[in-house]
């Protein structure tokens, strides 16, 4: 069923529709290198294979998966061999390039540049990560998306009605049926023509026809059909969406981010470690039981498993959704970060220096430093923790948020202090 021209190839109508820059490149014969991602089963490599067609080129296919170094020598000397004979452009297709290392795609660079091959990628993951910029600076990045449940029926009704699919079969199935096929393949063509293939077996025969039935269905879809690919960018989305519907306080969003993880297979152990972060991150000390929730449900995944662990992991979710918000700890500790990256290593101040010898004691180590709970209300008024070049330096901003309002009044309080003892140590110096 792979299209044999542009009218027939189904989807990505935001590249290839008309008068699509692509479009017209293609229809003109104008090749170019290019890099196609996009999640499994959109028609990447259908797409090259109609590139080579549309444009009388030869067609060489190697898979990052299952090739090596032997093959890419062996397809690049058919492609300068093709040049030199026939004059002939090839498309040199690779699947899954993210999948060969950044020397492996640097040896593509040479035969892209003299025009030996156009050179076209296939990838499930972002590009900008997983591909070096010496070779993303040659190609053009095309973003292929999911297949909408439209474009899927219409794909559906192609297999049904071509002699290429199903039509000698004469199959019969509902438009409902249709639809529910078209749903549950999540934008996925090849597992919308799986789906289709396996239930025209398992029909029940009708006189001539087959008859694809509900329970049919039902049969061949007894698995979950969610897109769900572990380390992909489909995993880095819904983590995400789950993790700002946290932010966001907002738990139905939350919840059902997480359920949708859940029903494509992710290990809750992965979830309830996210969650953890969301409380330090997201929440921090407006309310600092937030944490203790999270590694809680955490501690009973690991302990009970699924169901009671998953149940558990909802609940933590629903609570850091609702929750105070405050990205105050997360603020300070970045902050703090770059400082120290960008700051030379200023020596711990003398004072603050233990001094378990003799000789520490003798050089000043410790000598002026305030035991706290010597003083008024255990506090060293006017005492200073940093290296002397960073004196007065605050990272830590308590929001009006939960807990921390009180936190802020004493912070508030405490900061007062030392303006104050510093402003009589001023005078008096």
């Amino acid at each position: 069923m792979r299209p044999r021209n542009l009218d027939e190839y189904i989807g990505q109508d935001h590249i290839l529709g008309a008068n699509k820059p692509l479009r017209v490149a293609v229809e003109k014969g104008v090749l170019h290198s290019m890099i196609l991602w996009g999640p499994p089963g959109v028609g990447k490599t259908s797409f090259a294979r109609l590139l080579a067609d549309c444009c009388d080129a030869h067609f060489e296919s190697i898979s990052a998966v299952l090739s090596g170094v032997k093959d890419i020598r062996a397809a690049i000397d058919r492609a300068k061999n093709l040049r030199l004979s026939d004059a002939k452009d090839t498309i040199l297709f690779v699947d899954e390039i993210h999948r060969f290392n950044k020397t492996q795609q640097d040896a593509f660079l040479p035969f892209v540049e003299d025009g030996t091959v156009i050179f076209v990628g296939a990838t499930t993951e972002n590009p900008s990560f997983e591909l070096n910029n010496a070779l993303l600076s040659r190609a053009r990045v095309y973003t292929l998306k999911k297949l909408s449940e439209v474009a899927l029926t219409k794909l559906i009704m192609s297999a049904l009605n071509d002699e290429r699919g199903l039509a000698h079969e004469n199959i019969c199935i509902d438009q409902e049926l249709i639809s529910l096929i078209a749903k549950s393949a999540d934008g996925d063509a090849r597992k919308t023509l799986n789906i289709l293939e396996i239930a025209s077996d398992l029909a029940e025969v009708d006189g001539e026809s087959k008859q694809i039935t509900r329970s049919v269905l039902q049969e061949v879809m007894q698995s979950s059909l969610k897109q769900f690919d572990k380390g992909g960018d489909i995993f880095y989305e819904q983590i995400s969406a789950l993790h700002k519907s946290v932010r966001g306080s907002d738990p139905d969003g939350a919840l059902y981010w997480y359920v949708r993880m859940l029903d494509g297979g992710c290990d809750p152990l992965y979830i309830a470690r996210r969650v953890v972060r969301m409380a330090s991150e997201d929440i921090g000390n407006a309310d600092p039981r937030a944490l203790q929730v999270a590694l809680n449900a955490w501690d009973t995944q690991t302990r009970l498993g699924a169901p009671e662990g998953e149940l558990t992991i909802a609940q933590a979710i629903i609570y850091l959704a609702v929750a105070a918000k405050s990205n105050a700890v997360y603020t300070a500790f970045n902050q703090c970060r770059a400082d120290i990256k960008a700051s030379p290593a200023y020596d711990v101040p003398e004072h603050l220096r233990n001094a378990p010898t003799q000789l520490m004691k003798d050089i000043g180590y410790g000598e002026e430093y305030r035991y706290a709970h010597d003083e008024p209300n255990a506090f060293a008024a006017g005492e200073n923790y940093f290296p002397e070049e960073m004196r007065g330096t605050v990272y830590y901003n308590p929001v009006d948020r939960g807990l921390e309002v009180k936190i802020s009044d004493k912070l508030r309080w405490l900061r007062e202090q030392n303006r104050v003892s510093d402003k009589k140590r001023y005078h008096s110096d």
